[in-house]
């Protein structure tokens, strides 16, 4: 009777993230947009695959995210796809992640966007770069389980 709705919708997600990078830590950032990026993000036109943070003169953006024109604007009201957008992050958190990412191996990586009551957030995880074995090994287990998982549902049928 009294069902909770969900106040997120996703966007898009980073698939890649989580093969690629080991996440250490996870933060939530509101992003700046024009209306026809928001407008396409509704559309779930955004990707987030080769994106990362980055902090210029003490604010954080996020580069090479792709979110494609809005379909139904007119043409001089449109946006760039691919321009740096702003993070909203507190200032501590700010620095806090500068001086993370100025060591070896650190990024800051999308992981994924979604509307949070109305707004547009991004999960950033702070993420250290596989090395090719660590690959080799999540494969390697991927698929141990998949196997188990097929083993299992022979043997119940």
């Amino acid at each position: 009777m009294g069902e909770k709705k969900d106040p997120t919708k996703l966007i898009c997600k980073n698939k890649k993230a989580h093969f690629n990078y080991r996440i250490e830590d996870t933060y939530e950032a509101g992003i700046v947009l024009t209306g026809t990026e928001v407008k396409s993000c509704r559309q779930g036109q955004a990707n987030l695959t080769d994106s990362y943070g980055r902090v210029k003169n003490g604010e954080m953006f996020l580069l090479d995210v792709h979110i494609s024109p809005y379909s139904h604007a007119a043409g001089f009201s449109q946006h760039d796809p691919l321009r740096a957008r702003k993070l909203l992050l507190h200032k501590q958190e700010i620095k806090k992640l500068f001086g993370k990412t100025k060591e070896q191996g650190y990024a800051f990586i999308p992981l994924k966007m979604y509307f949070r009551n109305g707004k547009v957030k991004v999960e950033m995880g702070l993420a250290r770069g596989k090395k090719l074995y660590d690959k080799r090994e999540d494969i390697k287990k991927k698929d141990l389980r998949r196997e188990a998982a097929s083993e299992f549902r022979r043997k119940n049928r």
